[in-house]
């Protein structure tokens, strides 16, 4: 493909996201002019977002990287890089790094990386190999998902749940703290077709966005509160006899002490801990107990609070109490990913790894680069930009600004983590590499091939990895294994049978292909009784209670309002943040209120307003309404630290960086804020 200069050349949408899209390139003397969604993949069907409609506006931008560069200037804002090559790039690295492992040991290495590419090899494959070999310190990948899919496993066994396609044929559709319009369009066409087949669409949701303004019936929720919600629910199942008994016999355990534990969570108290009228969570759970097939579309909003993982635990129950599962469209989605588990050791190759090393929180970088001992030295970012999108980002920032810290990034911009960088480094666009992809929505896995040549002379992480490997003197056969190879191993996987149909060469002949899922009813599931668990032995023995429970969000002295830093709809992340096009089509950085809160505090709609707090401050312009409960504000997106905005817009400054109750992941979503009037005086 990438000898062609002309033509239409089959892709995959390389973003974190969970539609991961099929896609057609249009490319002219050698350059993408115009990218269109796969009108043959089965998911995709020809719809493509925004975002990736205007993707060529990011791979042509004037800003992109386009060779190493070394920083001559002070780290940070107003940093100076001066062009170097790739050979004095590596050797300079390696020799860094050869001289801190010999004084201070490989774990003074930290490698920070997460998804801003999800091809598997390139994100998961000859990085973590590399790495492994060093013994470098681990990262621990929690800042997105990681508390919902730990929850949602002590409840269901692992990443298992609903064929998305199957839900065309749902009867009642709940969008459970997802702004999917924005974030899952294609479950947003499932949807559709089901609603023309006389379905019901209900979200629930802290703020009234795209999502809630689509939906039939949008239910406003106190930010955290998700579990008792549910809890609520399950209530009225159980004192209205609306629970599939047969199937609670036959496929749960600790369906009786549920059924006990619920009593407590009666509407009237569940309405004053959610903000949820009673009246409104009877008419809920009516319509879901009475209604099937029902499908749960959880979100990954619900999962980055303090209770997060128990929220997605306890809304993931509520399908085996009406026995959603065996209909057909019916049950759930959290995450899909555990029917397309590739070989993971055969890919990361641990066994590279002679001694354990310490593992860091991703999540907890600020406090790890400034207080962690003995210290992180040097710290490798890649597919990732943590100066934006890390919480608690000034602690961040004060950690990067450290003179004594080696950093290197890996990218395509010139990020505001690069800007901290001793050595920036070129990154490929995904249709410059080789790769696979697998959804963890869709059951469909997919194969990338370059379609255009690299940028300048960037590279992919692959690539870098190996001569990085080279420099360091690791001549292990693993740190020398091609694209191909790293593929070929990956989907080489004996103990998942619902990948034996796909191959290295099945999908170069296929471009995509579904994975043969048996269904998870009648069937056994990876929980240690093989059954859905509403009481978990396990969860009880890791200091957990056993039964789905509504935990308060932690205290944060009197702030006034609960903050909830949403995505936006033009930007993934912080993918896209840097390109003005898609700025322009957000707009502006927003920060939305309840109209009554903005009139107390004399706010009209449109005005700049400072929302702040002991972790750091931020300038947004207030959107006033009623999409928002009164004691809740949002804002939309990670806005880059473009000349526009500077860092006024960093709503990271504000989100703690303490972990959530299980698997370490991210509280984005439950911090507290003050919120002022921002005078004429204070604008720059």
């Amino acid at each position: 493909m990438i000898e062609k200069e002309n033509g239409i050349f089959p892709a995959v949408c390389s973003l974190d996201c969970p539609d991961q899209c099929g896609l057609l390139l249009h490319k002219e003397a050698g350059k993408i002019v115009k990218i269109e969604g796969d009108p043959n993949h089965p998911v995709t069907q020809g719809a493509i977002c925004n975002k990736v409609r205007n993707m060529t506006a990011r791979l042509y931008d004037e800003k992109r990287l386009q060779y190493p560069m070394k920083r001559i200037g002070p780290k940070g804002e107003g940093s100076r890089f001066e062009r170097i090559s790739w050979e004095e790039a590596i050797a300079t690295i390696t020799s860094r790094w050869k001289k801190l492992i010999a004084e201070e040991g490989a774990e003074s290495i930290l490698p920070y990386s997460f998804y801003g590419n999800m091809g598997r090899i390139g994100t998961e494959g000859m990085d973590r190999r590399f790495f492994n070999r060093m013994g470098a310190s681990r990262l621990l990948y929690s800042i997105c998902e990681a508390a919902g899919t730990e929850g949602y496993k002590y409840t269901m066994g692992g990443s298992f749940g609903t064929d998305p396609e199957d839900t065309v044929h749902a009867k009642l559709i709940i969008m459970w703290g997802i702004n999917a319009v924005s974030t899952n369009m294609h479950q947003v066409m499932l949807a559709e077709k089901a609603r023309k087949n006389g379905a019901q669409i209900v979200v629930i949701d802290a703020h009234k966005n795209q999502t809630g303004r689509w939906a039939d019936w949008f239910i406003p929720i106190m930010p955290g509160t998700d579990a008792a919600l549910a809890l609520g629910i399950m209530h009225i199942l159980f004192a209205e006899n609306m629970v599939d008994e047969a199937f609670l016999q036959q496929y749960t355990v600790g369906h009786e002490e549920l059924r006990e534990h619920v009593r407590q969570y009666e509407p009237s108290v569940v309405s004053a801990i959610t903000g949820v009228p009673a009246e409104d969570l009877y008419r809920l759970a009516r319509l879901y107990g009475q209604t099937s097939p029902s499908f749960i579309r959880i979100g990954n909003g619900i999962q980055h609070h303090d209770n997060g993982g128990m929220c997605v635990r306890t809304i993931a129950c509520l399908p085996g109490l009406t026995g959603q599962w065996l209909q057909r469209g019916g049950g759930a989605i959290k995450g899909n990913g555990g029917y397309l588990e590739h070989n993971i050791p055969a890919l990361q190759r641990p066994d590279l790894r002679t001694k354990e090393a310490r593992q860091i929180n991703m999540n907890l970088l600020g406090s790890a680069l400034l207080e962690l001992d003995p210290p992180i030295r040097s710290l490798y970012v890649y597919n990732s930009n943590p100066a934006l999108v890390a919480p608690h980002a000034n602690k961040v920032r004060e950690g990067l600004q450290r003179e004594d810290l080696f950093t290197v990034v890996h990218d395509l911009f010139l990020t505001e983590t690069a800007k901290y960088a001793d050595i920036v480094l070129p990154a490929t666009s995904s249709f410059e590499n080789t790769d696979f992809y697998r959804s963890y929505w869709h059951r469909y896995v997919q194969i990338q091939l370059p379609v255009v040549r690299p940028h300048g002379v960037s590279k992919a992480n692959v690539d870098v990895f190996r001569l990085l490997a080279s420099g360091m003197g690791y001549e292990d056969e693993a740190l020398q294994d091609t694209d191909e190879d790293l593929v070929r191993q990956a989907l080489n996987h004996p103990g998942n049978p619902a990948l034996a149909n796909i191959t290295y060469e099945s999908l170069l002949e296929n471009q995509f292909l579904k994975a043969e899922v048996q269904p998870l009813f009648p069937g056994k599931l990876r929980t240690p009784s093989g059954k859905i668990e509403l009481f978990s032995r396990e969860m009880e023995e890791k200091g957990y209670p056993a039964l789905p429970t509504y935990v308060p969000l932690q205290e944060e002295g009197d702030l006034p309002f609960l903050f909830i830093p949403a995505p936006n709809h033009n930007f993934l992340n912080s993918t896209f943040a840097h390109n003005e096009k898609h700025a322009r089509m957000e707009k502006m950085p927003k920060l939305h209120m309840n109209e009554a809160d903005a009139a107390a505090l004399g706010i009209a709609n449109g005005e700049l307003v400072r929302v702040w707090n002991d972790r750091g401050e931020c300038e947004l312009t207030a959107a006033t309404g009623s999409d928002v409960l009164p004691g809740v504000v949002v804002s939309q997106g990670l806005w880059a630290d473009l000349p526009k905005n500077g860092s006024r817009a960093l709503v990271n400054a504000l989100t703690p960086d303490r972990v959530a109750d299980m698997g370490g992941g991210a509280t984005f979503f439950s911090g507290r804020v003050r919120v002022g009037k921002l005078e004429k005086s204070d604008v720059y």
